[in-house]
């Protein structure tokens, strides 16, 4: 499964990222997933095939926007499950990815 996460384009969406597809590793979930800046975002939706986008809480004020720039390509988009935007709430978020793998 291919997800991406718009952030603010901060240092903690890597450490979150990484600590999500860690989680998925050890369930033995195929994940790929890549967090972009919202500057980025609609961009890389263009290029990049993926199955869904997660919005980190720092920019869910932009979530309607996001919503319309995700549209055309049908990919379903939600905002990161509450506690789940900390390496430890990765297990969450994991959850809440594997609700739209096919």
């Amino acid at each position: 499964m291919k997800v991406l996460m718009v952030c603010s384009g901060g240092m903690s969406s890597a450490i979150v990222v990484k600590a999500i597809k860690g989680e998925a590793d050890k369930q033995g979930f195929n994940l790929e997933i890549k967090a972009v800046g919202t500057g980025e975002f609609e961009e890389e939706l263009k290029n990049g095939n993926y199955d869904m986008a997660i919005v980190a809480p720092q920019v869910k004020h932009r979530f309607k926007t996001f919503q319309e720039q995700s549209k055309p390509y049908d990919i379903p988009i939600e905002m990161v499950v509450p506690m789940g935007y900390t390496p430890i709430g990765a297990p969450k978020v994991l959850n809440q990815i594997k609700k739209y793998s096919k």
